[in-house]
C-alpha cells in the first residue's frame, strides 16, 4: 500500500498545474488509454479543472501504473485521494445488490439504465456502499459497451454455444450466465486470450467491441456474433471519507461531471458501434446479426435466481423500473 501511495503522490508532485490546485486527486484504471473510456475520463479531469477555477487537479493514471483492481481498490479504500473505476461486479462484493445491475439482457437499449440510476433503489445501494464499505459512488451510467462473441464460428443462439469453452472474467455473474447458455466458462486473465484462442485453450471470447479490437482478437478468430449479452456499465469511486471532507461545491462539481462523462461515455459508446463493426470487417471478420434475442434471454434468465445473497424481490423491484414507461 505505501509503495503504491508513494508513486501516486511522487507523480502528482511532478505536475506543475497539480502543485497550484487545492485538492490533487489520482485517476487510476487498469484498461488502455487508447480505449474510450480514457477519452471519458480526459473530459471530466477538464470540466471538473474548469468547474473549479483549478482549484483540483485530477492526474489520470492508466495501464495499470498504480497498480491491478484489487490493488487500487487497497489504496482507495485506504483513504488515499485515489478515484477509480469500477463496475456491478465489483461493487457486488461490497453491497451484493450491485451485482443484478450486470445481468444477461437486463436491457434492450442502454439509455434505459438512466432510470436505474435515478430510482430510488440506486441511491439505496450507494448508501449502502457507503456505510457498509467506506466508498463514495460518483457515477454508475459509464456505459463500457454492449458485450459479443468473437469465435471461429457463428453463435445465433444457446445451441450454438452448447459445449463450447469460453474465456470469462473472473466474474460469477459471468460464469452463471455462460453455464445457463451451455458452454463451458473458462477463467484466463485477458492479456492471455489471444494466445488462448490461437492455440485452442478457449474457443471463444467475450468484450465490449473496442476490447476485443484493441486485443487483435481478429487475428485468431473470424466470425464476430452480436450478442450483446451483457450490457456493461461502469463508474468511478472514491473513498467516503476523504470525499465527505471535501467541500461542499467541490462535491458536487465531482458527482455532476462523473455524471455527465458517463451520459457523453454512453452516446460515443452507441453512436460509434457500426464503425467498430467496419473495423472488424475490413480484417477479414465475418458480422453475425442473425441473432435469436428471445432464445439466450430464455435460457439466461435462470441466472436471476442463483443469487441467495440477493435482497428479496431485487430482481422483479429492477424490472418494474425498467418496464415503467
Amino acid at each position: 500500500m505505501r509503495r503504491f501511495v508513494l508513486l501516486l503522490l511522487s507523480a502528482l508532485a511532478c505536475c506543475p498545474a497539480a502543485r497550484a490546485a487545492d485538492y490533487e486527486i489520482g485517476l487510476a484504471h487498469v484498461t488502455s488509454d487508447k480505449e474510450p473510456i480514457q477519452q471519458a475520463m480526459e473530459r471530466f479531469s477538464q470540466r471538473v479543472a474548469e468547474r473549479s477555477d483549478g482549484r483540483i487537479d485530477i492526474t489520470i493514471f492508466a495501464n495499470g501504473i498504480l497498480g491491478n483492481n484489487p490493488e487500487v481498490y487497497e489504496q482507495v479504500r485506504a483513504g488515499a485521494p485515489i478515484i477509480t473505476i469500477s463496475d456491478p461486479g465489483f461493487l457486488s462484493d461490497f453491497v451484493a445488490d450491485f451485482g443484478v445491475l450486470g445481468g444477461p439482457y437486463l436491457m434492450d437499449d442502454a439509455r434505459d439504465f438512466e432510470k436505474i440510476v435515478n430510482s430510488s433503489l440506486y441511491a439505496e445501494m450507494k448508501n449502502r456502499l457507503r456505510e457498509e464499505a467506506g466508498l463514495e459512488l460518483l457515477a454508475l451510467n459509464w456505459l463500457f459497451g454492449s458485450r459479443h462473441m468473437i469465435a471461429g464460428k457463428a453463435i445465433s443462439a444457446p445451441a450454438d454455444i452448447a459445449g463450447m469453452t469460453f474465456r470469462t472474467p473472473p466474474n460469477i455473474m459471468w460464469v452463471e450466465t455462460f453455464d445457463a447458455m451451455g458452454a463451458r466458462p473458462t477463467q484466463l486473465a485477458f492479456a492471455e486470450v489471444y494466445s488462448g484462442l490461437s492455440a485452442g485453450v478457449v474457443d471463444g471470447a467475450e468484450s465490449p467491441l473496442p476490447t476485443l479490437y484493441s486485443a487483435k482478437l481478429y487475428e485468431v478468430s473470424k466470425v464476430l456474433s452480436l450478442t450483446g449479452h451483457f450490457k456493461g456499465f461502469t463508474g468511478l469511486v472514491i473513498n467516503a471519507d476523504y470525499f465527505s471532507r471535501l467541500p461542499e461545491d467541490i462535491r458536487l462539481i465531482l458527482e455532476q461531471e462523473a455524471e455527465a462523462a458517463g451520459y457523453a461515455m454512453t452516446e460515443h459508446m452507441l453512436s460509434s458501434e457500426e464503425e467498430w463493426i467496419e473495423k472488424f470487417e475490413a480484417r477479414g471478420v465475418t458480422i453475425n446479426r442473425d441473432i435469436d434475442i428471445e432464445a439466450f434471454r430464455t435460457a439466461t434468465a435462470v441466472v436471476y435466481d442463483r443469487f441467495p445473497a440477493w435482497s428479496d424481490g431485487l430482481y422483479e423491484r429492477v424490472r418494474r423500473i425498467l418496464d415503467d414507461d
